[in-house]
């Protein structure tokens, strides 16, 4: 399995980097002669409602994805890491005043608030980052005080401190490399719930302009030729949107596995 998500990966990634600037897509044509074309040879996923071919706008909205994905769970990771490197470090009360800003922050449904931040912009992909972003860093704020709180009762770090280490040189040498690669594992598996949430809301209109290729905009368009039997305008981007983030899953699993081994032996028991 993750042989096979890695080939996934690379796949769909060779993709979105070689196909854009070798075929490009007109977002507004419309060619009717070409509408609700099933799946052949000329177009391997068949055209949709207005003679697009499916799978190059699969291809430009899985671009899209890629990119708000991981800009967005960028900016969640820089956000929560800030605030659970200073709460863990700190400790008392800033400590307490953080976490229960996280705890109320977490309450809020995520994807209602997401739409409220949205709503204020004009339909972009900026706007998603930005709604995606500020929606989910709690989880890597958690993620970096328990490790923070966990480092600082290791022995290196009590020796560091006795010999007069400041803070700065403690948090630069100590806590930040041993915190990266927990870091980097929580921005890859929050790249998958990033994708949900831009097509969601690309899905309920407030994510891209209609126009724009994107896998939301893409579902939305197909549920109208559903009616008609064209059943590969909305399988296909779901493909799309499931493919990516199952492979991303799998393998950010075996990198959980691997960066902690003594709960990969529990979870064997």
């Amino acid at each position: 399995m993750t042989r096979f998500a890695a080939l996934t990966l690379v796949v769909l990634g060779l993709a979105v980097l070689l196909v854009p600037p070798i075929v490009q897509l007109d977002q507004h044509l419309v060619d009717l002669s070409q509408a609700g074309l099933p799946p052949s040879p000329a177009h391997p996923l068949g055209t949709d409602e207005v003679g697009r071919d499916v799978l190059l706008r699969c291809v430009y909205g899985l671009r899209v994805s890629f990119m708000v994905g991981l800009v967005a769970a960028l900016v969640s990771m820089i956000i929560g890491g800030t605030v659970g490197l200073v709460a863990g470090s700190l400790g008392g009360l800033p400590d307490r005043l953080l976490m229960r800003c996280v705890d109320g922050f977490s309450s809020l449904p995520h994807l209602l608030l997401g739409i409220f931040i949205v709503a204020m912009f004009a339909p972009s992909p900026y706007a998603v980052i930005v709604s995606v972003g500020v929606t989910h860093w709690t989880t890597a704020a958690r993620i970096v005080r328990s490790e923070v709180l966990s480092l600082r009762e290791r022995p290196f770090v009590e020796a560091a401190i006795s010999a007069g280490a400041s803070r700065r040189r403690l948090l630069t040498r100590h806590l930040l490399p041993h915190l990266l690669p927990h870091l980097l594992l929580a921005m890859v598996l929050m790249v998958p719930h990033a994708i949900w949430h831009e097509t969601a809301l690309s899905f309920l209109g407030l994510g891209l302009p209609p126009h724009l290729a994107s896998l939301g905009n893409m579902i939305n368009d197909g549920q109208r030729s559903l009616l008609a039997g064209d059943w590969w305008s909305s399988l296909a981007p779901g493909l799309f949107i499931l493919a990516p983030t199952l492979a991303v899953s799998v393998l950010a699993q075996r990198g959980r596995d691997r960066l902690n081994p003594r709960m990969r032996s529990e979870l064997a028991l």
